[in-house]
């Protein structure tokens, strides 16, 4: 067997050293598992860093609320047919005399269009003055004309046609089929009508969010939960204004599962549901015992964590996932993931060790061909 000089086994020792220590600085995709631990209070660092399991998946369970208040669910419908400020009024008056107050020789009859309705609710219509229209049913307002118009003209027949106007109108805007200004009729008296009236929602169903506008008031619900809870179909006002958007809430993924900023795909997103969006963990980087997800918790739901009740304003946590322990994969499914969350998924000791390997045979080539070439 041929046998290398010590010289030989001296250089591919320091070689192999080399390598070794190099290895130490290879590229990675981030801190490992050891390194974000060391930032633990515990270890002189500033951010709580938590084991997940089923008491903390419970404390950490918050999620967005909507929903309208109270004024606005118990506010009634509107009458559809309900006179309101802004509206516009078509009249037609018929007379029961050749030469009417209003009609001409050749008709009995006289259109009065366009007629609006002012601020103060009221019309003005000849010789029976200025009335009050608003809060009236265009049959209410027509014995009102009529008795007025009785006084001057015998018998007259008076017919009153409603248009609704801006007194009477929504506006919607955003992720909607068909944005615009839009009436309250008898259809779209509710706000799953007046959707549907302009095309319902562009976004998907399960992330658009619905805020209406009232005055100084809003209030904002999920565009699913309008069928799922009949008391949040509420009732419409003239001047409402409709925004519907698609959910803007989105999570940052980082380390071994590649880097990017993911949005929220449904309501409710779980840690396990997050790793499955943007590919789940690489079989031969991704450390499955090291997975972290770093956020700024409020005070009341740190302290809850953590048992303490010494803890002031929001609080840097730092949770661990470990899908490899017992029950993991149910608690990483259990485990709910909010805004502006970071997930990191550490790199696998194994990811480490090869390139070391990798860095060391290559080291090593050029020597060889030297001990070929030389015979040594």
């Amino acid at each position: 067997m041929k046998r290398f000089p010590i010289r030989w086994i001296r250089g591919i020792s320091l070689v192999a050293a080399m390598g070794l220590t190099a290895a130490c600085q290879l590229p990675k995709s981030g801190p490992n598992k050891s390194e974000i631990l060391s930032g633990s209070t515990t270890q002189g660092g500033n951010a709580f860093v938590v084991e997940v399991d089923d008491r903390v998946t419970k404390a950490t369970s918050a999620i967005p609320e909507y929903g309208f208040s109270s004024a606005f669910r118990t506010a009634p419908n509107l009458a559809a047919d309900t006179v309101r400020p802004g509206d516009i009024l078509g009249l037609t008056i018929w007379e029961n005399v050749d030469d009417g107050l209003l009609s001409g020789e050749l008709s009995g009859a006289t259109s009065l269009e366009q007629i609006q309705v002012d601020g103060e609710g009221f019309i003005f219509v000849p010789y029976a003055g200025r009335i009050r229209a608003a809060g009236n049913t265009p049959e209410q307002l027509r014995q009102l004309i009529t008795d007025k118009l009785r006084e001057q003209t015998p018998d007259p027949q008076v017919e009153v046609r409603r248009t609704a106007g801006n007194g009477s109108t929504v506006s919607l805007s955003g992720e909607i089929g068909a944005p615009g200004v839009y009436p309250i009729e008898r259809p779209s008296r509710t706000l799953l009508g007046m959707l549907s009236q302009a095309g319902g929602v562009a976004a998907g169903s399960d992330i658009a969010l619905v805020t209406l506008i009232r005055g100084d008031q809003r209030g904002t619900v999920w565009y699913d939960d309008l069928y799922q809870d009949p008391k949040l179909d509420i009732a419409l006002r003239g001047g409402d204004r409709i925004l519907v958007e698609a959910d803007s809430r989105s999570y940052i993924a980082l380390g071994a599962t590649g880097q990017s900023r993911v949005a929220f795909d449904t309501q409710d997103l779980s840690a396990l549901e997050a790793l499955a969006q943007v590919g789940g963990l690489q079989s031969l980087s991704s450390d499955p015992t090291g997975i972290f997800v770093l956020r700024k918790e409020r005070q009341d739901i740190a302290r809850s964590v953590m048992g303490r009740s010494d803890l002031q304003g929001d609080q840097r946590m730092i949770y661990l996932l470990n899908l490899t322990a017992p029950n993991g994969l149910f608690i990483a499914r259990d485990f709910v993931i909010r805004d502006d969350d970071t997930i990191f998924v550490t790199e696998a000791p194994y990811a480490q060790w090869s390139k070391s390997i990798s860095l060391i045979a290559g080291g090593l080539t050029p020597f060889a061909n030297v001990a070929t070439l030389t015979g040594g």
